[in-house]
């Protein structure tokens, strides 16, 4: 059937609301590879937005959810349960910050993950305000959309949000925001609107995602630390695009050796499978009562046997220092290019979780434009790029951590052509 048949279809059978950015329709993927319904072929910098570090159909992935395949599908953990649960919390506990007794709770999307969370740390102080961050991506529910620092697409026409959430600027060099700005807005915030005694957590993400990647200042976290424990308020780390060895960390947030209350993961936790996670200070996790947690699919046995292999990959194939590696070429080449391309006006983020944002060459201002041209040009010639930002000026990169080093090469050379284009 023609591409254009079915785009036609697609108009008429789903809402306008679910935004796609390709054209072509996906047969088939392995590794850092797609390729379309036609048969054309494309490099993935994307990875389902940060969800296959591991690569599309790794193996040993495919591999863990056949073996699954075979004994069962779905049992609704909270009616009948089974151990590969118990064994991926344990592993979770153990490889999340810090050396304090944990205990962790599986959803199915970040989104899940991110209420959840609010709902803990809500029942755990007895408290009811949430403190997030501007440019901000938690998610399209309803709490997590009003944690979300972005009113374009995300907001518009869906309010009221749930009330006492709070947002205060998020640190950004480039932007004139500094980490004392950050912290002196959170001040502000408790001497004209909010009493600290009535924060229940502050979320942030480490790097940004959906934001910009803009990076989270060590000096900020610790502060932040430390503001948390001066007034009884828990900190949450927002890890669903950070996690799983794409900063050259298991968790961005060991960047700057500050360990949170709660931490929050998904999209590459499972390799593809809808999994999400909370893992947390074992008092803070206990603090909802039993039946309070949970859900029909959270903690799929299928999603549960992809994300132990997951974790072995990372292990056993080195994927932390990959992504520095893989990191440290993209910013070869990204600062090779700001050479030559005035438009450039940042290179930012941490190991392969890396963004160039775009401003008008004369005046300063966010180029969206520019950076949308790079991404439809990159297209073009098969490279999937996503953009970013609260301006969406910003091109992210999302490659798999096992993109094999030819086809990085060849897509770091498709996106130095269309940047100069």
């Amino acid at each position: 059937m023609a591409r254009q048949t079915w785009q036609q279809r697609k108009a008429q059978a789903i809402p306008r609301g679910i935004s796609i950015m390709c054209d072509f329709f996906t047969d088939r993927a392995e590794n850092a590879l797609l390729w379309d319904q036609e048969g054309r072929r494309y490099i993935d910098f994307a990875a389902g937005i940060a969800v296959t570090n591991t690569g599309h159909r790794h193996p040993r992935v495919v591999a863990a959810i056949s073996r699954q395949l075979e004994k069962f599908t779905h049992t609704a953990f909270q009616v009948a349960p089974y151990s590969s649960y118990i064994d991926l919390a344990e592993k979770i506990n153990q490889l999340t910050p810090g050396g304090h007794a944990k205990k962790t709770a599986f959803f199915t999307t970040g989104a899940e993950a991110v209420e959840n969370a609010i709902k803990i740390a809500r029942c755990a102080t007895g408290r009811s305000g949430v403190i997030a961050f501007s440019g901000a991506f938690h998610g399209r529910t309803f709490m997590a959309m009003a944690l979300t620092g972005k009113v374009q697409p995300y907001k518009a026409g869906f309010g009221p949000m749930p009330a006492e959430v709070y947002h205060v600027p998020f640190p950004s060099a480039l932007h004139g925001i500094s980490t004392q700005d950050s912290l002196r807005a959170i001040e502000n915030l408790f001497k004209a609107d909010l009493d600290p005694q009535r924060v229940a957590a502050i979320i942030i993400e480490p790097v940004q995602g959906e934001g910009g990647f803009n990076v989270a200042p060590p000096e900020l976290l610790h502060a932040l630390r430390e503001l948390c424990d001066r007034h009884g308020i828990l900190f949450i780390a927002d890890e669903v695009q950070t996690g799983f060895a794409r900063t050259g960390k298991m968790f961005a947030i060991e960047h700057a050796g500050v360990v949170p209350d709660l931490i929050i993961m998904a999209k590459s936790l499972a390799g593809g499978m809808p999994l999400s996670a909370v893992c947390g200070r074992a008092g803070i996790m206990d603090a909802p009562p039993p039946g309070a947690l949970g859900g029909t699919y959270a903690g799929n046995p299928l999603a549960l046997a992809a994300a132990q292999a997951v974790l072995e990959i990372i292990e056993t194939e080195h994927l932390a220092e990959r992504a520095k590696q893989l990191g440290e070429r993209l910013r070869e080449t990204l600062a090779s290019l700001k050479e030559v391309t005035p438009e450039i006006a940042e290179i930012r983020g941490l190991g392969a979780m890396i963004a160039v944002e775009f401003q008008d060459a004369g005046s300063g201002e966010p180029n969206p434009a520019f950076a949308r041209k790079v991404q439809e040009k990159a297209l073009e010639q098969g490279l999937i790029l996503l953009t970013c930002g609260t301006h969406a000026n910003v091109v992210r990169f999302l490659f798999p951590l096992t993109i094999e080093e030819d086809l990085l090469t060849e897509g770091l050379h498709i996106l130095s052509t269309a940047i100069r284009v």
